[in-house]
């Protein structure tokens, strides 16, 4: 299980587009940083770490499948 490094993460927010939305960046930040593909990994990671809990918690993200809502809103399968 990867732990997140919010040092990284503050510095990765300095150079992010979308500076507004702490989650948004921190989805960014777990896909370019870490490599991160899977939503298993990202909901995983982040429902192990205290501050990202909260994150999802704020945005009432309570599983995997919330998570994959959330990440897929814009994907239209044709």
């Amino acid at each position: 299980m990867i732990k997140i490094n919010w040092d990284d993460f503050k510095f990765f927010k300095q150079y992010s587009e979308n500076k507004s939305d702490n989650f948004e960046i921190l989805l960014e930040f777990l896909k370019s940083h870490y490599k991160m593909t899977s939503p298993k990994e990202m909901y995983e990671t982040m429902a192990n770490d205290d501050t990202a809990l909260l994150m999802l918690n704020k945005r009432e993200i309570n599983s995997l499948e919330d998570l994959e809502k959330r990440l897929y809103k814009n994907f239209s399968a044709k």
